[in-house]
Order: C-alpha cells, then structure tokens, then sequence
C-alpha cells in the first residue's frame, strides 16, 4: 500500500490530498502524520526524502516520490485522471507553478515568525514574501480567470490550495480587497468535497 507522509497543516500536501480525493485514489493511500520543522525534521521525513520536506509518497513498488508535483503528477497518471491536459499542459503547469509560489512565499512566512527568536526576525523579508503573493494575487485576476473557470485541472487545484492557506495562515492580510472575479472563483471551488474534506481548518 501506498503511504504518504503528511501534516494537515500543509498547503502542499493539501494539494496531494485534494488530487486524492478528485481521483477516487484515497482508499489507496495511507496517511502517516508526521511532526517536522526545518530545524527539527521527523526521522520518518529524513529517512523518505533527500531534503526532509512533505509531501512524500512512499511506494510498495519504487522509489519514494516527492515534491507535490511530482506526486500529483505521477497520481494522474496513474488514474488517468487528465488534471495534466495536453491540449493545455503548459498554462496548466504555468498556474500550478504560481500556486506552489504562492504556497512557497506563505509558508516562508509562517518559518519566520514561528522558527526564529522575535528580535531575529526580518520583516522587511517578511512583507517581500508577502509582495510576491499580492503581485501573483493580481496577475491571477487579469490574466486567469478564464482558465479557472475551465475543466478542472492541477493549476485550479494548486491555487485553490494556495488561497485555502491565506485564510488559514494569514487572514489579516485579506487577500480579498479589490479581487472580487478571483475571491467568487475560489467561494465557488472551496465547496468541492475534496476541498471540504482536507480543510486544515
């Protein structure tokens, strides 16, 4: 059997999870919550992944994959699933990329409140990271409306995940405000089952 190490809290996992749940694959994945920071990953992490991040998927007949992308990919595959369209594959990977940036740039956020002494911490890095999720926000919403309102496929996902984790992580920033085509989109895709069943919340 498959197994996936995780964290609930996880906006990349979360995405994995989601792909689970559109692909009709949760029965066959178990999933082995695992504690793990940067400065202190879980042995099972270490032991998995060459460098001792979430998501991991552990498999019966090969190697362990990692990076969500790659495990999301290699779930469609194995499903058939068509979240990779080839009539589109480039715009898809394109968006998915941006939601992964923005999960990235959120995440790194996260780390530097919660990892460092408070007198250590840079909050001129701090709203840097914020910068490139309101600038990737904004391009979202002039340029990709159209393709996140298509057939699903991996590039909603990811950024249904990645706006999922803004409310989660940081919703003072409200991300919202004067994004109104991009917040209806995501009320909408946040209903989804897969969504419902892997809210951190």
């Amino acid at each position: 059997m498959y197994k996936l190490l995780y964290s609930p809290a996880s906006p990349f996992v979360r995405k994995v999870r989601v792909v689970l749940e559109e692909l009709g694959l949760v029965d066959d994945v178990e999933l082995v919550e695992v504690a793990t920071t940067p400065l202190a990953p879980a042995a099972e992490v270490t032991a998995e992944h060459a460098l001792r991040k979430i998501p991991a998927l552990i498999r019966p007949e090969g190697c362990t994959l990692y990076d969500s992308r790659v495990i999301t990919r290699y779930l469609d595959a194995r499903a058939r699933g068509g979240l990779y369209p080839e009539s589109h594959i480039w715009e898809t990977l394109t968006l998915e990329a941006t939601g992964d940036g923005i999960m990235e740039a959120a995440v790194l956020m996260v780390y530097e409140k919660r990892l460092r002494p408070e007198d250590k911490q840079d909050h001129g890095w701090i709203e840097a990271q914020w910068g490139k999720i309101e600038n990737a926000l904004d391009v979202l919403s002039d340029r990709w409306m159209s393709h996140l309102a298509g057939p699903l496929d991996a590039g909603q996902i990811a950024i249904g995940c990645a706006l999922g984790y803004l409310d989660f992580r940081h919703p003072e920033r409200e991300w919202r405000t004067g994004r109104g085509a991009l917040d209806d989109w995501y009320a909408v895709f946040a209903e989804r089952a897969s969504m419902r069943r892997t809210s951190p919340f």
